[in-house]
């Protein structure tokens, strides 16, 4: 009731403020249609503010209200005078059909006097606006019925907690059309990612199947010429080990040339690190002479280290050699070396033969001779000691090859083999100050012979003998007991 006072007012002021002119900054003349104009838009505008201000709703919205409750509550909540009712029927037929047209009308009985003040009362509105109609209904419903104002407040309580729920479901809604936007893109990033470490990795397989292709190209072809190599010498090695069992011989053959592969890779890798270390200290150092010496090629021992490194330097070397007075080139074939770890087997079997056991005291180098045969196209060694290694090399000889005497010969304690039996002989003297030819085949290392059985062959070099040296001088309290078993094959 006092919402709708303090609306007349205003819009009394509204009319007086018109009526007096003061409408924009620019004064115009009182009764023009401008200002009537330009009033009747301020009032309405005003009016229109006002409601949504104080019921919060639309005039629309506020009409349809009351005519929700006007239906609903009339003879129920609120009992309107005749007169109220007769004025919200009319108010109501002019919103809907617009102002009164007897032509459109049909006709009222005369006795119809009920119909007959409702037409009076609706032609009084004569041509009212449509939207100061609803604000009249508006009005005279909130006048005559004391309900009809909390009923109005619950529906905008009803109205905000819709619109609140709204905003919330459209915030849920923004939050997860973020939320799968966000997803979608990370999957994106990762399927990218994914694809790219996948691209990675498939080029990275490639390149390793490539080299390792490669790899095993090269093994093959170095395997074919070093199996080319030792063929005779593993398979004669090989029927002394099992004489009629054809299956382990080709597995013993197989081993020793995967072993002998390995050992002639890992000398390699050494080869090339001492060459890259000597071209970096001749090129620190001044120029010196160099020495007319040919490439080792392979030397398959897997020994030690310093083993290793002797025999890097010894292998295959071009020997200046004086014969009868003439000058010449002898080449020494480097050997082929392996190990293998049935050592109580091979001690067994050498045990049958007293003279293939001997013992090295301690500080002493024992050196078994083995001529050469004249049927004989290779020698071949094993041996093994017990609880302790022992340091082993191997010379050869020359028989008709000599060198001035020019220092004194060591002594040693030997011991001769002739067809694999051990017979003592003295060195013989020789003649004008001359000596034997002595060439380094194997260096002198120590070898873990109790662990495992040391076995080798060497294709001879010419006529002479080999010079099997067993070095115990670095034990100054241990003997060493060595079983061996030398043998040619044609």
């Amino acid at each position: 009731m006092m919402e709708f006072d303090r609306e007349e007012h205003g819009s009394e002021r509204t009319d007086k403020n018109c009526e007096n002119g003061i409408i924009n900054t620019e004064t115009h003349a009182p009764g023009t249609e401008e200002d009537h104009k330009s009033c009747e838009d301020n009032e309405e505008n005003q009016k229109t503010w006002s409601l949504e201000r104080n019921w919060g709703f639309t005039l629309q919205e506020l009409f349809g209200l009351a005519l929700k409750f006007f239906k609903e509550m009339n003879g129920k909540a609120f009992n309107p005078t005749y007169e109220e009712n007769l004025r919200l029927v009319a108010l109501h037929k002019q919103i809907t059909l617009g102002p009164y047209n007897p032509e459109a009308c049909p006709e009222i009985g005369f006795f119809d006097w009920q119909g007959n003040d409702r037409r009076k009362e609706w032609l009084r509105l004569g041509s009212m606006a449509k939207e100061d109609a609803m604000e009249d209904f508006v009005k005279l419903l909130n006048s005559c019925c004391a309900l009809f104002a909390p009923y109005v407040t619950s529906h905008k309580i009803e109205k905000e907690e819709q619109e609140k729920r709204q905003r919330e479901e459209e915030e849920r809604l923004r939050l997860e059309r973020e939320e799968q936007e966000r997803r979608r893109l990370e999957e994106e990033a990762r399927r990218r990612e994914e694809e790219e470490m996948r691209i990675k990795e498939e080029e990275q397989r490639r390149k390793e199947e490539a080299e390792r292709l490669q790899i095993e190209q090269q093994k093959e072809q170095i395997m074919a010429v070093l199996n080319a190599q030792t063929a005779v010498q593993f398979q004669q090695y090989a029927e002394q080990q099992y004489p009629d069992n054809p299956d382990h011989q080709q597995l013993l053959i197989r081993q020793l040339q995967e072993q002998h592969y390995q050992q002639y890779i890992h000398q390699a890798l050494q080869m090339q690190q001492m060459a890259s270390q000597k071209q970096q200290e001749d090129s620190n150092a001044l120029p010196a002479p160099v020495l007319n010496e040919a490439v080792p090629t392979c030397n398959p021992n897997n020994q030690s280290n310093s083993l290793e490194n002797h025999e890097q330097q010894s292998d295959s070397k071009a020997f200046h050699l004086c014969v009868e007075g003439k000058t010449g080139e002898v080449a020494i074939i480097a050997p082929s070396m392996w190990t293998r770890p049935q050592v109580k087997e091979f001690k067994e079997k050498v045990l049958h033969d007293e003279d293939s056991v001997i013992t090295v005291g301690r500080g002493e180098v024992l050196t078994v001779r083995v001529p050469t045969h004249q049927h004989g196209s290779h020698l071949f060694w094993e041996f093994a000691t017990d609880h302790y290694d022992i340091g082993f090399g191997l010379y050869f000889e020359w028989k008709d090859l000599t060198i001035p005497t020019d220092s004194k010969i060591e002594g040693e304690s030997t011991t001769d083999a002739n067809e694999g039996t051990a017979q003592a002989e003295k060195e013989k003297p020789t003649e004008q100050g001359r000596r034997p030819l002595v060439n380094e085949v194997v260096p002198v290392s120590r070898r873990d012979s109790h662990e495992e059985v040391y076995a080798g062959s060497h294709q001879y070099p010419g006529e002479g003998v080999h010079l099997l040296k067993f070095d115990n001088s670095y034990s100054l309290w241990r003997p060493k007991v060595v079983y061996y078993r030398v043998y040619y094959t044609r």
